[in-house]
């Protein structure tokens, strides 16, 4: 895994956070439950959901989707979240304008750790 920008050795305010992503990954044998926690989030929560992506995109190292939230919404989404992902892997992480370290140092993992491919972030940002 790449190393981590500076910004993640440094101090950040939390006003830095303008959102929240969840990444929510499956596979063939597991689409049946990233669907059915689609329509749950779909139906209990104020998010923007994001499209289905069967091949790989971005850092991602599996099929997933995405789940955009508000940071107010965090302290009620994230809870649910990891207590019915049904065993799915997700990656949750801020949005502070540093893609690379917010996939890395400021990623929060409920289930398995994946490899990102964080080699597609420009470091120099």
């Amino acid at each position: 895994m790449s190393t981590p920008s500076a910004a993640a050795t440094t101090a950040k305010p939390i006003s830095d956070i303008t959102g929240y992503h969840a990444h929510i990954y499956f596979d063939s044998e597991t689409e049946a439950a990233a669907q059915a926690i689609r329509e749950e989030i779909e139906a209990q929560f104020d998010v923007v959901m994001g499209r289905w992506h069967h091949k790989l995109v971005g850092p991602h190292p599996r099929p997933m989707y995405q789940v955009a939230f508000e940071t107010k919404l965090f302290p009620e989404f994230t809870p649910w979240l990891a207590l019915n992902r049904r065993n799915l892997t997700v990656l949750l992480h801020p949005n502070t304008g540093d893609h690379l370290t917010d996939h890395t140092s400021f990623a929060m993992w409920m289930g398995e750790v994946l490899e990102l491919n964080v080699g597609i972030f420009d470091k120099s940002a």
